[in-house]
């Protein structure tokens, strides 16, 4: 018996241990890009480099009360789509073609950036409320999956 984890599982499950370094006090979200079954860089969310952390500052978004999916700038963090992406760019590796495996469904800007760094399928575990971003992924051609993480179950979205 095989009791090895699909490729989908296995990058998965990775985004879930990136999304455990999360620094924000409303989301843990992480995230590989993989290209040929090759990680290619990680991420997850949370405030720049060198920059206080939500938990000593606090929520900006929690104090103006600013609901789920919407002004995405009144934020401190970056996102962990965002963070994999920039990892690439440090370490000159070229998102052309990867696919991106994150625990949440990419906001609009993440969407905007997913597609102009050519990556071509996201796989999310759980959804977001952000329509636009499913938008701009199917006029842009960007695959997204949703990856039901208990039974392994595969729903294209876009």
């Amino acid at each position: 018996m095989n009791d090895r984890p699909t490729w989908q599982k296995y990058f998965m499950e990775m985004a879930y241990l990136a999304s455990q370094r999360s620094t924000c006090l409303r989301r843990h979200v992480g995230a590989v890009l993989v290209r040929d079954n090759q990680i290619l860089s990680t991420g997850y969310n949370g405030s720049p480099k060198n920059i206080s952390h939500c938990s000593q500052t606090g929520c900006l978004r929690e104090k103006l009360n600013v609901p789920a999916g919407e002004k995405h700038e009144l934020c401190r963090g970056v996102h962990a789509e965002q963070n994999a992406i920039i990892q690439c760019s440090i370490n000159g590796a070229t998102t052309r073609n990867a696919v991106l495996y994150c625990t949440n469904q990419p906001c609009s800007i993440c969407a905007k950036l997913i597609i102009n760094a050519e990556i071509k399928t996201v796989y999310i575990a759980d959804t977001y409320p952000d329509t636009l971003a499913e938008q701009m992924f199917r006029e842009a051609g960007v695959e997204m999956i949703r990856y039901d993480r208990v039974s392994g179950a595969m729903t294209r979205l876009t």
